[in-house]
């Protein structure tokens, strides 16, 4: 039974990570693919109830018959579900059923240093998604992922030579790759969810400048918009785009410049006034978004309309 005042384990090393879990040492440092199966059962005892890891951590879930707690919140994932954590994100394992399968992908950023992937893979919006966005496969695409794990399990269980660590960097990328493409996937087929989501973010953005909310807390900030939706600011940034072809922060920045301009026809405010009301700190920063977005300056676009 775990103590529930068990404390926050940082795991700067893979080796650090197996030894919690009770696995043997990996074979190489930077890298390690666990399986937890029949065979290899995960073991509820030896999991720390908070830990953060110094690497990435890509879960693909099998079979799952338990619940996965991460922060102060339970999940519920479904067999072919994938979560992804980039560097120092905290993860909690409490509850993680001992005849849950799955696979387990650790990678220390130093074993991509010297290729592309090393860059590219910050890139992955999905490393920032909260646990409750994980991705959820379909019977094919568990197929697909699925193959890749077993190339990289035989590669990396094999004899390590000077083409091991090509082979296994290919497969990560290949295996990303999909994961990109697959979420675009699952945008696409809960798309009347995230319209709803999308009228929301509106509603906020509205009420949020209506309210004149802006005037005492500032430019409405993605961090605001995903707080009041719960979901993470790369989930709603990456949901929008594949929506309306906008991330968050173009979102909010098009919100901003229509009350600008409505506020430029219809009131005889100062150019200073309504950057103040909009939540800009200096007017000069207002104007300068303004130009940016339309080509002319909020004095311009008054006067075209005099």
């Amino acid at each position: 039974m775990k103590n529930k005042d068990d404390k926050l384990i940082r795991f700067v090393s893979i080796s650090e990570s197996h030894q919690a879990f009770g696995l043997p040492a990996p074979q190489h440092p930077l890298i390690s693919l666990i399986h937890f199966n029949e065979i290899n059962p995960f073991n509820t005892e030896m999991a720390p109830i908070y830990n953060v890891v110094s690497f990435y951590k890509i879960t693909f879930i099998t079979k799952n018959s338990g619940r996965l707690k991460y922060g102060q919140d339970y999940y519920d994932f479904n067999e072919g579900s994938m979560l992804f954590l980039a560097p120092n994100q905290l993860v909690g394992s409490t509850d993680y059923n001992s005849k849950t399968y799955c696979y387990i992908l650790l990678i220390h950023p130093d074993f991509l240093l010297g290729h592309p992937l090393a860059k590219k893979i910050k890139q992955y919006g999905y490393f920032s998604y909260s646990s409750n966005e994980a991705l959820h496969l379909s019977d094919t695409e568990k197929e697909i992922i699925l193959s890749v794990y077993q190339i990289m399990e035989k590669e990396l269980n094999s004899r390590v030579d000077e083409f091991s660590q090509e082979v296994v960097i290919a497969q990560i990328e290949l295996m990303l790759s999909y994961v990109n493409r697959f979420y675009k996937r699952q945008f696409i087929t809960r798309k009347a969810v995230n319209n709803d989501i999308l009228q929301k973010t509106e509603t906020l953005l509205d009420d949020y400048l209506n309210s004149q909310e802006s005037l005492h807390q500032g430019v409405p900030t993605v961090q605001y918009l995903s707080k009041q939706l719960h979901i993470s600011p790369g989930y709603l940034s990456d949901m929008l785009r594949s929506l309306i072809g906008k991330n968050a922060q173009q979102y909010i920045h098009e919100k901003l410049i229509e009350k600008a301009k409505e506020k430029l026809t219809t009131t005889g405010l100062t150019i200073s006034e309504i950057a103040y009301e909009l939540g800009f700190e200096h007017p000069q920063s207002f104007s300068k978004l303004f130009k940016t977005k339309t080509n002319v300056s909020p004095l311009e676009f008054r006067q075209s309309f005099n």
